[in-house]
């Protein structure tokens, strides 16, 4: 991917993302972890195949990298889920989007800290409004304490999902960071399952879950995570972190395309926040634009002419 469009791939990714909630929809009535490891397990095998057919060079893992992908698949991942699922028990669906739509506002500042270096505060009020933008959407919602810390615990997981990658994503490049935590993340599910709901959990989908899974497989896991690494590898944390908003508007356009619902003023609002966030946060300030070009007219300027 061009380092110009790694937005897109950012946008694309957790526009993806987004859809999952009405096909979710879909599977309301199969066994949630056993479901969200199918999901893995079909992304972990698209994703190791493609490692494969590309033959990239072999990396060997030291203690500190199995060590990083095992917690990015029991937090980012599998614990993302658990207390997703949760936290669904003791609060509405509108308290928990508000409290994971400030994602872009926890990697705008604690992204920047990791590389030892100050958040921008372009970047932060951005986030702000990114986040603003996502609790409009979300309806600003109200639950119970109990369902607040779920909702946080599920917030520290997805702001995990990016946190941890960062330090790997050198060494062993997108396709890997999404393909390995995936398929660790498989019997970490299987095993929440089976502990909390036991052997019901386990059990074969109909025709139209199978498609489903396969979708959120294919689609929202395989080809969204190495999207977002890669941007995330280009971008940096606080900026790639912008577009995490854009994932209540996939949910919308999603549900206004399958004709699921309608868009109120509040979603509409919510949107229109998160774009002119994203938009705000990806504009450089014009100074460093314009000292930036005259750096590079001025490197130009010492290179010799060819010779005749």
């Amino acid at each position: 991917m061009r380092p110009s469009a790694a937005p897109v791939g950012a946008a694309s990714a957790m526009l993806l993302v987004g859809t999952s909630t009405a096909v979710s929809a879909t599977i309301a009535d199969y066994p949630v972890f056993t479901g969200q490891a199918l999901r893995y397990a079909i992304a972990a095998a698209i994703l190791l195949a493609v490692v494969g057919h590309q033959r990239l060079p072999r990396v060997r893992l030291t203690a500190r990298d199995m060590l990083l992908l095992i917690a990015l698949a029991a937090t980012g991942l599998a614990g993302f889920n658990l207390f997703l699922v949760e936290a669904t028990r003791h609060a509405g669906p509108a308290m928990i989007g508000t409290v994971v739509g400030a994602v872009p506002l926890v990697l705008a500042l604690v992204g920047p800290l990791m590389e030892r270096r100050r958040p921008a505060p372009r970047t932060v009020g951005a986030a702000l409004v990114v986040a603003l933008g996502a609790a409009v959407a979300a309806g600003l919602g109200s639950g119970s304490l109990t369902g607040l810390l779920l909702s946080l615990g599920a917030l520290a997981g997805e702001v995990a999902f990016s946190l941890l990658a960062i330090p790997l994503l050198p060494k062993l490049g997108p396709l890997r960071v999404a393909a390995y935590p995936a398929a660790l993340s498989v019997p970490m599910l299987l095993a929440a399952g089976l502990a909390l709901d036991g052997t019901a959990s386990l059990r074969l989908p109909t025709p139209g879950q199978a498609a489903a899974f396969g979708y959120l497989g294919a689609i929202v896991t395989a080809a969204a995570f190495f999207l977002w690494y890669d941007a995330l590898r280009r971008l940096g944390a606080d900026r790639a972190g912008l577009f995490a908003g854009l994932v209540p508007v996939g949910a919308l356009l999603t549900t206004l395309a399958l004709g699921l619902g309608q868009a109120g003023p509040a979603d509409v609002t919510g949107t229109l926040l998160v774009a002119a966030g994203v938009v705000l946060g990806l504009r450089r300030p014009k100074g460093r634009s314009r000292d930036r070009r005259r750096a590079t007219d001025a490197a130009e300027r010492t290179i010799p002419a060819p010779s005749p």
